[in-house]
């Protein structure tokens, strides 16, 4: 047979290509082997042919700006453990949404990003509302980014996105895919099932449990990963087997250790000096789950108290080739630490000192403090409720006075970029719609994505949203001395006037209230928390 004959009878036994289903109908039916029935986009022309024909299985969730739509999803991934699809428009619709990709890059949350370019026939020609460089634009905090070849090759890529998503470390990534593949037809595509977990090598976990056995004073400094691969009752056993003080790693968007525990110490700072000194006295520092370590500001001198030893166990090879000194095992840390636990128990030691315990915040002047706010939400809250902080100058008073004491009851941005929480509140929401939720937000961060209160009371989601306003970018004053400023200096471009939070949430249909006398702030929180709908309780703080 020759090569010609060999490819015609090739051809011939194809599906002919009325048989085929469409690429809309192929990717909608890999997303349901996914377990994924939700979209979450802001929608231009060229994404609307993936909605022709939409099924009444699937929910699509608006946001009224692409930051809004990411934050949504990176809520939501990270409280359903699954990945979130997003459909964005084109090349302006990505810069948009390019803060918040950038704080799911550093979340480590998994993502499909959609987003939507020009018909092939007339990419040639620089059409309006085009891409030039799709791929290129998310880079470098995408994990991998592709606009298939062929229109045939969507559901494929699509799939592979997804699988990369879900690997350790965990990521958004994105596909570009044109306004006239939707309609073409493809062949079937399935799920698969795909390991996403990795687990340490034992020789590199040998060698940390030994030193662990071996230490007579460890500290363990947990990071996000740990409540992000569900380690969290592993984690509080394996503490518990060392008695081993525990610190939240700097700048963690979750919570891997519960708060109110005998062995926690405390949240570190992010700087080198003040790690140092809040180590030292201990012989073994274990990074678990957490780089080492989360620095704001330049910093001088060694990165662990001297005589101290440096072991760290992370599912990020990244992270793991430039931690400074000791050693480094990579894998999930929830397989990690099981095997750590499968080792024999080590010689009882002393358990650390308990940790000081800050005395009761007061109400003192006509504006109550942020220590006195957050106290009373503690008071006042279910534990079992969800808190999504977004308010960089108080988190001090929130890690001092607002205990978190069970797993995935906290969020925040591991990035530092600001307008995530409050649409973040909204996709934890609704993932978890048996869970209260609870918005902590500053009034300067809330203006990045305040177009989330249109979607949470759309939704009829009840999120209880609380602004603390200090009419500042607070967290910018208290750091400008880092940088040569004294007191009384004017800083340019930090003072908010004139906010109306009570406006701004009623004229998206959300409910508001407004607080100022610390004595009504007990009933006010309650009666907002007890709330079936959206409310926003706007705080005035000193």
């Amino acid at each position: 047979m020759t090569q010609a004959s060999s490819s015609t009878t090739a051809t011939a036994a194809r599906p002919t290509p009325s048989a085929r289903p469409t690429v809309r109908e192929v990717v909608l039916d890999l997303l349901r082997g996914f377990q994924i029935n939700t979209i979450f986009g802001n929608p231009g022309s060229t994404e609307l042919p993936l909605f022709l024909d939409f099924p009444s299985d699937f929910r699509y969730i608006l946001g009224l700006q692409e930051a809004v739509v990411v934050g949504m999803a990176d809520g939501y991934a990270q409280a359903t453990r699954n990945a979130a699809f997003v459909n964005l428009h084109s090349a302006a619709g990505v810069g948009h949404a390019m803060g918040n990709i950038f704080t799911a890059h550093k979340n480590r949350t998994p993502m499909v990003i959609t987003a939507g370019q020009q018909a092939r026939s007339i990419l040639p020609f620089d059409p309006f509302l085009f891409s030039g460089q799709a791929t290129e634009l998310p880079k470098p905090y995408v994990k991998w980014s592709v606009e298939p070849a062929r229109a045939e090759d969507v559901p494929l890529a699509i799939a592979r996105a997804y699988y990369i998503a879900m690997q350790q470390p965990r990521g958004p990534v994105l596909v570009s895919i044109p306004a006239d593949d939707w309609d073409k037809p493809c062949d079937p595509l399935k799920a698969r099932t795909v390991s996403t977990e990795t687990r340490p090598e034992p020789h590199v976990l040998d060698a940390i449990g030994t030193a662990l056995d071996a230490a007579q004073r460890p500290v363990f400094v947990v990071g996000a990963a740990v409540d992000r691969d569900g380690a969290w009752d592993d984690v509080v056993a394996l503490a518990e087997r060392h008695n081993a003080a525990v610190w939240v790693a700097p700048m963690s968007g979750r919570c891997g250790f519960p708060q109110n525990h005998r062995l926690f110490a405390g949240v570190l700072p992010a700087m080198r000096e003040k790690i140092v000194a809040l180590l030292s006295g201990h012989d073994l520092v274990f990074a678990l789950g957490a780089a080492a370590f989360t620095y704001h500001v330049e910093g001088f001198g060694p990165h662990v108290p001297p005589g101290a030893q440096l072991v760290q166990l992370i599912e990020d090879p990244t992270t793991a080739a430039w931690t400074p000194e000791g050693t480094s095992a990579v894998g999930g840390i929830r397989l990690g630490v099981l095997d750590l636990l499968a080792r024999p128990a080590p010689s009882p030691r002393t358990p650390p000192p308990p940790r000081a315990i800050p005395p009761r915040a007061e109400p003192t002047g006509p504006l109550m403090s942020v220590p006195y706010v957050m106290q009373t939400l503690a008071e006042v809250r279910d534990a079992a409720s969800i808190v999504v902080e977004e308010a960089p100058s108080s988190r001090a008073a929130m890690q001092a006075y607002l205990p978190i004491v069970q797993s995935e009851t906290f969020y925040t941005m591991c990035s530092g970029g600001l307008g995530y929480a409050m649409p973040a509140a909204v996709g934890v929401a609704l993932a978890k719609p048996q869970c209260k939720v609870i918005g902590l937000i500053g009034d300067g961060s809330a203006m990045y994505s305040i177009q989330a209160l249109w979607s949470a009371a759309q939704l009829k989601l009840p999120i209880t949203f609380i602004i603390l306003k200090n009419r500042r970018y607070a967290a910018l004053q208290e750091f400008a001395p880092t940088f040569g400023f004294h007191e009384g200096d004017k800083l340019e471009g930090t003072d908010l006037p004139d906010l109306d939070f009570l406006a701004l949430a009623r004229g998206q249909g959300c409910e508001a209230v407004q607080v100022s006398d610390p004595a009504q702030l007990h009933q006010v929180l309650r009666d907002a928390l007890a709330s079936p709908r959206s409310i926003l309780v706007e705080v005035e703080v000193a």
